[in-house]
């Protein structure tokens, strides 16, 4: 599938996020805090030099939120998106996951103890390869139930 183009928030906000998690911005951060560190004899530990480092910081911080937030949110639909072709592709897997990031809480607990119970019944199987969904692992445990009834 061929790369579309970005548009300009996308591309600035994945530029800044790359940088600002770089070794090279956390250096030039610490640079600053210490040159202001270093510039409060000079203005008298003032309320002004307080406020310089206070707005610079809150600024910076209220805006790599959302530039941030924009790149987690492109990271997280991607994960599911390939996570969604998995489940698709696998013959085995439950198509019920499929898109489950668009459930709710609610559905998503029901999911939950699904897979809960599955568990427990691989654990009773005492084989966590045995089964591949809810359904079969059900009709595995009771047929070897009736197995050690006979």
């Amino acid at each position: 599938m061929p790369k579309k183009s970005r548009n300009l928030f996308e591309t600035f906000a994945a530029k800044v996020t790359k940088a600002s998690g770089s070794t090279g911005m956390f250096a030039t951060a610490f640079l600053i805090v210490i040159v202001w560190a270093l510039c409060g004899p000079v203005f008298d530990y003032s309320e002004t030099w307080q406020l310089v480092i206070n707005t610079g910081t809150t600024i910076i911080t209220f805006l790599m939120v959302f530039l941030i937030q924009k790149s987690q949110n492109k990271d997280s639909l991607a994960i599911q998106l390939k996570l969604n072709e998995l489940v698709a592709c696998n013959a085995e897997a439950s198509n019920r996951l499929i898109d489950i990031e668009d459930m709710t809480e609610q559905e998503m607990e029901v999911v939950r103890k699904y897979y809960a119970k599955l568990a427990d019944l691989s654990k009773q199987a005492q084989n966590l390869h045995e089964s591949h969904s809810l359904d079969e692992a059900q009709e595995n445990h009771e047929e070897k139930i009736k197995a050690r009834e006979n």
